[in-house]
């Protein structure tokens, strides 16, 4: 569960070069949840790519909260570039955190970053340290206030002791999923409606793709 951070100098800067087709391949996800599905969007997104890297470098720097049972999470941020989204920096705000719960503090260091650089905040990404990999209820109240700002917003969840997958990207169906969570006023945990359109609430994201040469910067602001 994440309530979604003076800035820090950037933790690295890695993977140079350029974004070459030929270092681009599809997220593939797989498990258990298929009947999440592949997308039902009734409108064409634009495509996002991140450097699975990137993930991997979060997941670390997350190792510490994880072993202590508590969630981390972050903003990842991107710039667009002939109708592709590419993904260049995580930031990890201040935030405090339980074994369910991340909530981020001082969300203006967060904007400023993003302003500074001119980028667009496409989704957010944070760990389920002792949970499987799967977008809890707050978890879309929190993902719903970045996809009704861009319609690519994705979420990425890190379940590390999910021996089914290690992380998932979702996103919520639309318009089925955006409809439930626009009508939904309750905090905290509950169950959410079934969409009238018969699709899930949320789904696997079908517009990400790894891209093994794209450069990106890491603000750690804790």
């Amino acid at each position: 569960m994440v309530t979604l951070s003076s800035p820090s100098p950037s933790i690295s800067c890695v993977e140079s070069g350029t974004c070459k087709s030929s270092h681009v391949s599809r997220v593939l996800i797989s498990g258990p949840d298929n009947n999440l599905g592949e997308s039902s969007e009734p409108k064409i997104l634009r495509d996002v790519h991140i450097s699975e890297r990137l993930m991997e470098d979060f997941t670390e720097l997350a190792r510490e909260n994880t072993e202590k049972d508590l969630e981390t999470c972050g903003t990842l941020a991107a710039f667009l570039e002939r109708g592709i989204f590419y993904v260049t920096t995580l930031i990890i705000p201040k935030q405090e955190s339980t074994a369910n719960s991340c909530q981020a503090m001082n969300e203006v260091d967060v904007f400023s970053i993003q302003n500074e650089r001119e980028l667009h905040p496409v989704g957010w990404i944070h760990t389920h340290p002792s949970q499987g990999c799967f977008m809890s209820s707050v978890d879309l109240h929190t993902h719903y206030s970045y996809q009704v700002m861009v319609p690519e917003a994705f979420a990425v969840v890190v379940a590390p002791t999910d021996s089914s997958r290690s992380y998932g990207i979702f996103k919520l169906t639309d318009p089925g999923g955006m409809e439930v969570l626009r009508g939904c006023s309750e905090t905290g945990f509950h169950l959410h409606e079934e969409p009238e359109d018969g699709n899930p609430v949320y789904e696997h994201c079908s517009n990400v793709y790894k891209n093994s040469n794209l450069r990106f910067e890491i603000f750690d602001l804790r």
